[in-house]
């Protein structure tokens, strides 16, 4: 199940994001301005805000089974439909549709992994899981620089991209109706004492959350706390996401072939902290310091990185930062999971989305 919940995220991460690589070839085809460009990557988070909790909802009453489908092909067809953009005000419309499209399938699949997973080893698998996010990149981002230079049925390269890399989630779509299941009740590779066994660890853990109703926990100064915390994160991660191919080939006079490979480094660090990191959480059980630490890193990484003159520089600075940044993001999720009951971490999630913003 795991690696299939990796391979759906690694989907859906890239989606998101390699708009930052089309970015390379399609402002200037589009005509649209680092302003234009700039509010097009961050109004997917409108949508993606103000239909998130609903869409939890909706995962909740029909089934993760059916809703993550649901999810997945409609964000497909909308990514693919990226590639007939137009100008600025058809970019801005499709990536605002892309955000409602996609609504609720993070915060979905971390809810979803919490019927699975007792908090004991809830770091470690968020890990795996998350480790998706920046592997995206690793594949993604030589996979999407190369297809700026390749051309389906006379399209531009960037229109190809947009096509290869969104079909594949309507066809995951409906793959997760044959793959996923429920919960642990409905998993029929199971066997009644794994299912039993695995029920009770995390009905332990179930008594242990703060359980509250939504008004206080929209009151609730813990949920605020962790939702500033995610906004600062992802600050991080979706600032790099979205600007880091513009930078590089500026700083280089890279093509864009060459900027692929050089964010391979910065994206494979991160993905081999962000495992070892967490492994590492939950041998020791201490989670504050390996939240801090490789937040001030990635702190210091993205700045350096910003205002480094030189392309070697640059890249270690910005390995150093997305290192940091994303070493902390199982650690973090790992707390409010646990400390937090089922509905107000609805509710913290909802508060933090729009953090790109």
């Amino acid at each position: 199940m795991l690696p299939f919940l990796c391979l759906i995220y690694f989907i859906a991460y890239l989606d998101r994001v390699n708009v930052g690589f089309a970015a390379l070839t399609m402002n200037q085809d589009l005509g649209l301005s680092a302003t234009a460009y700039g509010l097009g990557a961050d109004i997917f988070f409108v949508g993606y805000f103000l239909f998130e909790v609903p869409s939890n909802f909706m995962l909740k009453r029909v089934g993760a089974r059916l809703w993550i489908a649901r999810i997945m092909v409609t964000w497909g067809l909308i990514s693919v439909a990226m590639a007939f953009v137009t100008g600025p005000t058809s970019f801005l419309v499709l990536r605002f549709l892309l955000g409602v499209a996609e609504a609720g399938f993070f915060p979905g699949m971390i809810l979803y992994l919490t019927f699975w997973f007792p908090n004991s080893v809830r770091a470690a698998i968020l890990g795996v899981f998350i480790i998706a996010n920046p592997a995206s990149t690793i594949i993604g981002a030589p996979l999407s620089t190369s297809l700026l230079g390749t051309s389906l049925l006379g399209l531009a390269g960037w229109q190809t991209m947009f096509i290869v890399e969104g079909l594949p989630a309507v066809l995951l779509g409906v793959a997760v109706l044959v793959v996923l299941c429920d919960g642990p009740a409905n998993a029929r590779w199971l066997s009644e004492r794994e299912r039993r066994v695995l029920q009770n660890a995390i009905s332990r853990d179930e008594r242990l959350n703060v359980h509250s109703s939504w008004r206080a926990g929209l009151l609730s100064a813990d949920v605020w706390r962790f939702a500033a915390l995610y906004a600062a994160l992802m600050m991080g991660v979706y600032g790099f996401g979205f600007w880091a191919p513009q930078i590089i080939k500026s700083l280089g006079g890279l093509t864009n072939p060459e900027v692929g490979l050089v964010l391979v480094i910065p994206y494979a660090g991160a993905t081999l902290a962000m495992y070892l990191w967490a492994r590492h959480s939950d041998r020791t059980g201490e989670r504050m310091w390996h939240l801090a630490l490789p937040a001030f890193a990635g702190t210091a990484g993205f700045l350096y990185g910003g205002f480094a003159d030189n392309v070697y520089l640059s890249v270690v600075a910005f390995t150093l930062g997305a290192v940091g940044i994303y070493a902390t993001l199982p650690v973090f999720w790992s707390l409010p999971t646990a400390l937090l009951g089922a509905p107000r971490r609805r509710v913290a999630s909802h508060s933090s989305t729009p953090s790109a913003i």
